[in-house]
């Protein structure tokens, strides 16, 4: 692998940002049908998968291993209903940073905060886009004076989602499995 030269304050994300082409991993017919079957049921058993690809539930664990081990499965989780459980508030929230050479702290200052669920790195006016979920407005008010209050961050901006009409990896995994 060839060195890659990263932008500075991005040495703690390692070299993943850019040498993402060089760690796509190859899947056969067999691996790409046994995600088909785990992204739609993560606790689907072994054995059922194999019955249904006529091959025996060791391959299956084998194959599902495997993927473990090269990255392409990072884990199996459950979906939780968040609006059931009072936290049906969510906000997009835009990180105005003050440099690129601060946002791994301010990442690691985001972890502290429970309710932004999901932190991206970003090109554009934001230095950082997060997702948070909160109880209702109220609360999302108090949660982007915390943000506001990382070092580091100049300044945010808040768009309030309406209705979450697609969280899906189906649809991308359709298009994994068909390309050839």
């Amino acid at each position: 692998m060839k060195d890659v030269q990263l932008p500075l304050g991005y040495e703690e994300f390692g070299t993943d940002l850019c040498t993402q082409d060089l760690n796509i991993m190859k899947l056969d017919k067999l691996d790409k049908q046994i995600l088909q079957y785990l992204v739609k049921d993560a606790r689907k058993p072994f054995t059922e998968i194999a019955k249904d690809l006529l091959v025996s539930p060791g391959t299956i664990h084998v194959r599902v291993k495997k993927m473990e081990q090269m990255g392409v499965i990072k884990s199996t989780s459950i979906s939780v209903d968040y609006d059931k459980l009072g936290f049906g508030f969510i906000a997009y929230v835009g990180l105005f940073t003050s440099r690129s050479l601060t946002s791994p702290e301010i990442i690691e200052k985001l972890r502290e905060i429970p309710e932004v669920t999901v932190a991206h790195l970003a090109t554009g006016k934001y230095g950082i886009f997060c997702k948070i979920r909160c109880k209702d407005a109220s609360h999302a008010k108090d949660v982007i004076f915390r943000i506001n209050d990382v070092d580091g961050v100049e300044n945010t901006e808040s768009m309030i989602s309406l209705e979450e009409s697609i969280n899906s990896n189906s649809g991308l995994l359709q298009l994994v499995i068909n390309d050839e």
